[in-house]
């Protein structure tokens, strides 16, 4: 069972679960009645939007190993799984299954409320994650933007499940001052697990070269791609050192909770990638870049003092 839980990395999709219910409880049910905020959605069916999207993105890992078994020999022979404590054509199995329950849990929901168009994002990222690992992982660059966009798009889910559908003329400045804080945490998302599929990219370059995978160090050397990945790892400091001062200055608490447990990260990430060299270094700063995702997400639990 534990190779199972290791094969669908239940860490991570710990980390999902715990942005979509951080963004409804924290972010949006404490404003119903201060803010007026609306959402759609009762406690059970945002379950199931929960578990659709934990489905689909369970299937990614699953098929992604699938793919990635010759690579896997060499960049973590020890933590391998597929064709090792699970079968090909079972993880290939648990695939179908996952995506089947999570398109499926996505069109009822989206029956639901009244948008069947919205079951096309389920089945869209589905298809994503399979193209992914089939073929656009191979592509430099084009497989992390991809990887992210789903990633971010499981933050920006609940907005578009919750917000959306509830909008009117009354409410639509409240509802979109909402959505607007959401979509700006979908888009630090994205920078954070860009730079860090980046980062894993430079640490498994050995597999990636031997399966002849054309991910960007491959192409540019380590070296290369190291300066753009640092380059880039600054993009997010500026970015949340404006959204500080611009929206959170008058806050102290939530100004220090941002310099100390975000910003800080992210700069030893940028003075780490500057010189780092070897597999262990990369690792080490895929792992901060993990944490600061967490803290990151867990800042909306601040927001009962920022919209007092």
């Amino acid at each position: 069972m534990i190779h199972f839980f290791n094969l669908i990395r239940w860490k991570n999709l710990l980390m999902i679960a715990l942005m979509q219910y951080l963004v409804r409880y924290a972010l949006l049910v404490p404003f119903q009645e201060s803010h007026g905020v609306q959402t759609t959605l009762s406690d059970f069916n945002f379950f199931l939007l929960v578990i659709a999207t934990l489905c689909i993105a369970a299937g990614g890992y699953a098929i992604n190993d699938v793919y990635d078994i010759e690579t896997d020999k060499i960049n973590k022979p020890n933590k391998r799984i597929v064709n090792k404590h699970i079968t090909e054509k079972n993880a290939t199995t648990l695939f179908m299954v996952l995506n089947i329950i999570g398109v499926g849990l996505g069109f009822y929901l989206s029956y639901q409320i009244g948008r069947p168009g919205f079951f096309a994002i389920f089945f869209i990222a589905s298809a994503l994650l399979y193209i992914y690992s089939s073929s656009l992982k191979q592509m430099a660059v084009v497989g992390n933007v991809i990887v992210s966009v789903v990633v971010a798009l499981s933050v920006l889910l609940v907005g578009i499940f919750e917000l959306i559908p509830a909008m009117d003329l009354n409410n639509k400045a409240v509802q979109t001052t909402f959505l607007n804080i959401i979509r700006d945490y979908a888009i630090f998302a994205f920078m954070i697990n860009l730079i860090r599929e980046m980062v894993k990219d430079i640490e498994d370059i050995d597999g990636d070269h031997k399966a002849e995978i054309q991910t960007l160090p491959i192409l540019l050397g380590r070296e290369r791609a190291n300066k753009i990945v640092f380059v880039l790892s600054l993009i997010p400091i500026f970015s949340i050192i404006y959204y500080v001062i611009t929206y959170l200055f008058k806050q102290q608490l939530v100004v220090g909770y941002f310099l100390v447990l975000v910003i800080a990260p992210l700069i030893y990430i940028s003075i780490k990638l500057f010189t780092a060299e070897e597999k262990s270094q990369y690792k080490h700063i895929s792992l901060i870049l993990k944490l600061v995702m967490l803290t990151g997400t867990l800042s909306l639990l601040l927001y009962n003092f920022i919209l007092k």
